[in-house]
C-alpha cells in the first residue's frame, strides 16, 4: 500500500514541503494546485525535485465544479480539464481528482453526471491520464460516497474511479457497509482524515478542525475495516485542513502524519488479522504498568534543597550510583532519581531547562519490543555512552527533548536499582504514606498537543478521554488525559491558550515544554497530610470561600470540612467515588508535586478543583521583577 500526503497538510513553501514529506517516508504526495501556482520553477523543475526525493505523485487536486454545468458553460469546463491535463504531463502526474459539484449554476441529474463524466474520461484516457471523482459532504447535487459510486458505475470506464475520503464520509454519519461492494479497482484513491466532534457547519469543520487518524474522535477505523473488505492496496494519502498544521513545522507535521498512517494500518490488522502489503509489522502496543521511576535533572546549587524537600515529603535516600552523582529516592512503588551529573544528557537539558525532570521511565511488559515499535513508529531513538556495569536501557525522545525509557521485569533492566546502585546508609526518613505515581502532567504548547496525544497513544496500550477547558486567571488551559485501562499509568497534556496561564509561565521559565507536576498516590490523604505538616511541609493555601462552597453543596460534615480545611486539602466526588488532593508549593517556580487519594473507584482528577487550585497558585507566583 503506497503511503501518501497532500502538500495541503503542511506548512511552508512547496519544495519544504516536499522536503518534509521524503524526510518523514511517505512514498508519494497528493499536489495541492495552488502549492503549485505559488511555485517559482516549473511544473518540470518540481518533477525533478520530487525525482530527487524519490517521491511519486498520486494526484493533482483539486479539480471543481465540472459536471451538470449549463450549456454556457459547459465547453469552458471542458476546456479547463484540457488544461489541467496539459499541466499533469509536463507534472508527470497521470490521476485528476475532480471534486463533486457545489457551483450554485450546477444542474442536477445522475443521467448529465453520468454523461460529462464519460465524455472526461474519454478525454483522460486519450491522453494515458485517469480521474478521480469525489462526493463532498456539501456538494450541491452529490454529497454521498454511494451516489458518486452510482455515477462511476453507470460510466463503466477504465480511466474513470472513486476517491473515497473519511471525512466526507464519516462527518454526514453514511453507513460504511455500502464500501464493502464496491471493487477495489474503481477506488483510485482513499484520502483518511480524522476530526473533534463538534457541531458546526460542514464546510467550516472540514476546513479547519481536520487532524491525523488517532487524534480526533471519527470512526476511521470501521471505515477501514469496511475497505479492507474490497481487497484495496492503492494509495492511502492524508488530506488535512488545520490551521495548527498549517502554522506549525512541516517536518514534525509531516513526520506524526506518517506515524498516524503506521498506526492505523497496525489498528487495522489487530482488528481484521490480515496486514495491508509493504506495511511494517510492529510489535503491539505496550502493555505500561506504570512509572518506575521520575529523573530529575538539577545542578548542585539547587540539588540540596530539593533532597531536602523529598527527605520532608516521605522519601528516602535509597542508593547512590556507583560511578556517577546520582541518587536513588524510594517510597512504596515511587522511585525518583536525582541527577548531578557535570556532563552527559541530563547536565545538558539541565543548562537549556534548569531544575527539572528530563526523564520518565515506564514499565512495560518488553523493553526492546516497546522500543522496536516506537522506532517504527518514527519516534526519535536516543542512546548515550554507558560505563562499565551499567546498562543501556532503550530509550525516545519525550515532550521537550526528554527521554522516555523502558524497561522491564524480565531482564536485567527490572533490576536496575540493585545493579547500577550502591545502597544508602543515611536513610533516617519517616514515610508519609506516598505508595505509587498517580499520574503525571505535562504543559506544552497548545499546538504541540496533538503531537504527544499521538505519540502516547499509538506507542502504549491506552485510551484518551475527552478535552476539557480548564479556566486559569490567565486564560483558557485545553487538558487531555491518554491512560490505560487500568489507570496504572495516567499522563495529562496541558496546552494553553492564553500567555498569562500558569502552563504558559511553566513553558517560559523553562523554555520549552516538559513535566509540570507529578501526582502520588496514597492510601490515607488526611493522615499523609498530617505527617507532611510535622516535617515543615507548607500545601498550598486554599480559600475559605471555598470550604464554605463545599459546605453548602455536599453532605459532609462540618467536623470533616473542617479538616480538610485545615490542611488545604480539595475535595471531589463522582457517583460513589471520592477525590481528595493537596499540593506543594512549586519548587523553583518550576514543577510542583500533587498528593491524591482515590475511593470508591473514582478515576477523575478532580477537574471541579482546577480552577480553585490555578487560582492559588497564580497567587503565589513570584510577581515579575519592576
Amino acid at each position: 500500500m503506497q503511503t501518501s500526503i497532500a502538500t495541503v497538510s503542511l506548512s511552508g513553501s512547496l519544495g519544504e514541503k516536499l522536503d518534509a514529506i521524503a524526510a518523514a517516508r511517505f512514498d508519494a504526495v497528493e499536489i495541492f494546485e495552488n502549492d503549485l501556482l505559488a511555485f517559482p520553477g516549473t511544473p518540470s523543475d518540481v518533477r525533478q525535485r520530487l525525482n530527487e526525493l524519490n517521491l511519486g505523485i498520486v494526484t493533482l487536486q483539486p479539480f471543481r465544479d465540472f459536471e451538470g454545468m449549463p450549456t454556457t458553460q459547459h465547453e469552458r469546463a471542458f476546456a479547463r480539464a484540457e488544461r489541467k491535463f496539459d499541466l499533469m504531463q509536463e507534472l508527470g502526474c497521470d490521476l485528476l481528482m475532480l471534486c463533486s459539484n457545489c457551483s450554485p449554476d450546477s444542474l442536477g441529474g445522475i443521467d448529465r453526471a453520468v454523461d460529462d463524466l464519460r465524455a472526461l474520461a474519454e478525454r483522460a484516457q486519450a491522453r494515458g491520464m485517469r480521474i478521480a471523482y469525489e462526493a463532498l459532504a456539501w456538494g450541491r447535487h452529490v454529497n454521498d460516497y454511494r451516489d458518486a459510486w452510482e455515477i462511476v458505475r453507470r460510466v463503466n470506464h477504465p480511466a474513470l474511479g472513486l476517491v473515497l475520503d473519511t471525512f466526507h464520509i464519516l462527518a454526514r454519519k453514511t453507513e460504511l457497509n455500502s464500501i464493502r461492494g464496491i471493487p477495489r479497482d474503481k477506488i483510485f484513491l482513499v484520502q483518511v482524515a480524522d476530526a473533534p466532534q463538534l457541531e458546526m457547519d460542514l464546510l467550516s469543520w472540514s476546513r479547519h478542525f481536520r487532524n491525523f487518524p488517532g487524534q480526533g474522535d471519527l470512526p476511521v477505523l470501521d471505515f477501514m475495516e469496511a475497505l479492507s473488505a474490497t481487497g484495496f492496496d492503492g494509495p492511502l494519502s492524508l488530506e488535512i485542513f488545520n490551521d495548527q498544521f498549517r502554522g506549525g513545522s512541516a517536518r514534525t507535521v509531516a513526520v506524526d502524519g506518517h506515524r498516524s498512517l503506521r498506526f492505523l494500518l497496525d489498528q487495522l490488522a489487530e482488528r481484521t488479522g490480515s496486514s495491508a502489503a509493504g506495511v511494517p509489522q510492529m510489535p503491539p502496543r505496550a502493555r505500561c504498568a506504570g512509572v518506575e521511576f521520575v529523573e530529575f535533572a538539577l545542578d548542585e546549587h539547587a540539588a540540596p534543597k530539593f533532597e531536602a524537600l523529598l527527605g520532608a515529603l516521605g522519601f528516602e535516600r535509597a542508593g547512590k550510583h556507583k560511578s556517577k552523582s546520582v541518587t536513588h529516592w524510594r517510597q512504596g512503588d515511587i522511585n525518583l532519581v536525582v541527577n548531578t551529573e557535570k556532563e552527559g544528557f541530563a547536565h545538558s537539558f539541565n543548562i537549556v531547562h534548569g531544575s527539572s525532570v528530563c526523564a520518565l521511565g515506564l514499565k512495560v511488559e518488553d523493553a526492546n519490543a516497546t522500543f522496536n515499535r516506537a522506532t517504527l513508529l518514527l519516534d526519535q531513538p536516543f542512546q548515550q555512552a554507558v560505563g562499565p556495569g551499567e546498562l543501556q536501557i532503550p530509550a525516545v525522545r519525550g515532550v521537550g527533548g526528554s527521554l522516555i525509557y523502558f524497561l522491564d521485569g524480565g531482564t536485567d533492566l527490572g533490576r536496575v536499582w540493585d545493579i547500577e546502585f550502591a545502597k544508602a546508609r543515611d536513610t533516617a526518613t519517616r514515610p508519609a504514606g506516598l505508595v505509587r505515581v498517580d499520574h503525571v502532567s505535562q504543559s506544552m504548547l497548545y499546538e504541540e498537543m496533538l503531537t504527544w496525544l499521538l505519540f502516547y497513544h499509538s506507542l502504549l496500550d491506552t485510551k484518551k478521554l475527552p478535552v476539557q477547558d480548564v479556566v486559569d486567571p490567565g486564560g483558557l488551559v485545553k487538558s487531555q488525559v491518554i491512560e490505560t485501562p487500568d489507570g496504572s499509568l495516567r499522563v495529562i497534556l496541558n496546552g494553553s491558550l492564553g500567555q498569562g496561564t500558569q502552563s504558559s509561565r511553566f513553558l517560559s521559565e523553562v523554555f520549552g515544554s516538559g513535566v509540570h507536576h507529578i501526582a502520588f498516590a496514597t492510601d490515607d490523604l488526611l493522615k499523609t497530610v498530617r505527617r507532611l505538616d510535622e516535617n515543615g511541609i507548607e500545601l498550598l493555601a486554599i480559600p475559605e470561600n471555598y470550604y464554605d462552597d463545599l459546605e453548602a453543596r455536599t453532605d459532609l460534615s462540618p467536623a470533616y470540612i473542617e479538616e480538610l480545611k485545615a490542611h488545604n486539602v480539595l475535595y471531589d466526588r463522582a457517583g460513589d467515588g471520592e477525590y481528595l488532593q493537596a499540593y506543594t508549593a512549586q519548587f523553583e517556580q518550576r514543577f510542583f508535586f500533587e498528593i491524591v487519594e482515590r475511593r470508591g473507584g473514582y478515576s477523575g482528577y478532580g477537574a471541579a478543583n482546577a480552577a480553585i487550585r490555578l487560582a492559588a497558585q497564580a497567587r503565589n507566583a513570584v510577581p515579575d521583577a519592576a
